[in-house]
């Protein structure tokens, strides 16, 4: 039996199934809230506040400059920024003319950061003043014609013939002329992917994707937030697309006040808990990992979160449990990825949360489990196959890569890669990426099960799961750990403990220690990379 929407049962009659996305751009979004709660603080950044009437203004400004060097409607400007002020203001200034933001990791090293630059065609970028020298040394290898540095900090270095961002606000010789924009088929971002299967491809975000996302969120969440009252603790990075819709886009949507931090650091972290009382904490698992740690964290007065959302990385059982234990608050898992906008799945706030679980589809969002062989054949409740969505807040397509746009999306399908089930109630469980699956002696085994029984062991912090190569087996199984401060294990010990808690097929068979595991720049543990280190 077909479990399509099943899971909009659940749904009170106070909450919309399916939504009606106006025509509406993120300009106009922002608009509607400036004309409504121009005095509503909007952001917050180490104590420094802006309302929204200011930063609407400083947007207009950013928007003047960049028409008067030129950018038009339909060119790509890059921001390679931490999570800042100008971020916000440079990100909705790009959008006011039209242009299209192309989201750069700042951790990128040059030959990353050249090959977005030339792929997306971008000629302006607004970099932070420390990376200033990395896009110098690729500017001659591409067309970038305008670079503005972001400085922190009061400045300590020239920039040349180069702007700063005060200095190019400054610059503008014309008055902003505002311009049409087509929310359904123009685009607003290019969010490009982790590249992990291949060269990294620029997801097409139109504004109505994002748009459709933001008011699929509020619709999800309404009863637990109160339009012009929520702070949200911004510290995933705004160029993460989790963090774009969930903690900027959102909140403006809301006329929330965003409470900026340029990184994590659990210190300051707490601190500024302490300090604004935020509401709502978007994080990922290390994050909450990290305050769970924390030998003080309940004396930094972090009752004051109500919801915690987290994603981008499965959220293991065990951790769940001892965060909210410590907390109070209430972690509400969900799912995305960059090509949804993201956000298609929650653990609902009005229903059961199923531990272990990504929940069900947001408003307007279908579902399905297919056979991972044909990508057709729909797989009965409880039967592991491919994850495939559809809904408005998925991509128009890679940008400049139509046979990978058709291979991607299928008959009006997103098919995600990622495998999963779903229960009878609809809810979703994701198991693993289908390129992280290791197969080993002819059995399919998922890292995820794996992690999850490592989580549960004492002495375990973190732990990841990859297969390796084995003459014998074909791949094998191979756990990278990290124990807890003042813990410690042996390999004999973890594989014992393997050995009691799983099949004998999934036990490692080999057990690292390390101090930390690499991660990007969200917190996500890069499996990736350490199955990298393998092939060397």
């Amino acid at each position: 039996m077909s479990q399509r929407k099943k899971w909009f049962e659940l749904y009170p009659e106070s909450i919309q199934k399916e939504l009606e996305i106006p025509k509406t751009s993120l300009p106009e979004m922002l608009n509607a809230t400036v004309s409504k709660y121009p005095d509503h603080n909007a952001l917050s950044f180490f104590g420094r506040k802006l309302t929204y009437r200011e930063l609407n203004q400083a947007i207009f400004g950013f928007a003047s400059a960049l028409q008067s060097v030129g950018v038009k409607k339909g060119d790509r400007v890059a921001i390679m920024l931490p999570n800042c002020p100008q971020y916000v203001i440079a990100y909705y200034g790009i959008l006011s003319v039209g242009g299209i933001v192309t989201q750069i990791n700042p951790m990128l090293v040059e030959r990353e950061l050249e090959y977005i630059v030339n792929d997306s065609g971008t000629e302006t970028i607004i970099v932070l003043d420390a990376l200033y020298p990395k896009v110098k040394a690729v500017q001659s290898n591409s067309n970038l014609k305008n670079i503005i540095a972001v400085s922190l900090q009061p400045a300590n270095q020239e920039f040349g013939s180069d702007y700063t961002f005060e200095g190019f606000i400054a610059s503008a010789t014309q008055r902003f002329t505002p311009v049409d924009i087509d929310p359904e088929h123009d685009v607003a971002i290019l969010q490009y992917t982790g590249g992990t299967t291949g060269r990294s491809k620029g997801a097409m975000l139109t504004h109505r994707n994002i748009f459709a996302n933001v008011l699929q969120s509020y619709e999800f969440f309404k009863h637990e937030m109160k339009i012009g009252q929520e702070k949200c603790l911004t510290v995933i990075p705004l160029f993460h697309v989790f963090g774009m819709t969930s903690c900027m886009n959102l909140s403006i949507y809301t006329a929330s006040e965003s409470v900026m931090l340029p990184r994590f650091d659990l210190e300051e972290v707490l601190n500024t808990i302490k300090q604004e009382r935020p509401t709502i904490f978007p994080g990922v698992p290390t994050m909450y990992v990290a305050i769970t740690n924390h030998p003080n964290a309940e004396k930094y007065g972090i009752d004051s979160i109500r919801t915690c959302n987290s994603g981008s990385a499965p959220m293991p059982v065990e951790l769940m449990k001892e965060f909210e234990g410590k907390t109070g608050s209430k972690i509400l898992e969900g799912y995305g990825l960059s090509e949804a906008s993201p956000t298609t799945h929650c653990n609902p706030p009005f229903a059961d949360r199923k531990p272990g679980s990504v929940g069900i589809g947001v408003p307007s969002t279908e579902y399905k489990i297919v056979d991972l062989a044909d990508g057709e054949k729909e797989m009965q409740v409880g039967e592991l196959g491919e994850v495939i969505i559809k809904g408005p807040q998925v991509m128009k397509g890679y940008w400049n890569m139509p046979e990978e746009t058709a291979n991607t999306l299928r008959d009006g399908w997103l098919h995600t890669g990622d495998i999963g089930r779903m229960d009878e109630d609809g809810y979703l469980y994701i198991v693993d990426r289908k390129k992280d699956m290791i197969i080993a002696s002819g059995y399919n085994i998922y890292p995820r099960d794996v992690e999850e029984v490592l989580y549960e062991h004492s002495a375990v912090q973190e732990a990841v799961v990859i297969g390796v190569p084995d003459p014998y087996r074909g791949e094998t199984v191979k756990a990278v750990i990290v124990c807890k401060a003042g813990k410690s294990a042996t390999e004999a010990e973890i594989i014992q403990y393997c050995r009691e808690n799983m099949a004998a097929y999934r036990v490692p068979s080999i057990v690292e220690f390390r101090e930390e595991l690499p991660k990007t720049a969200v917190g996500k543990i890069l499996r990736r990379a350490l199955r990298d280190e393998v092939k060397k």
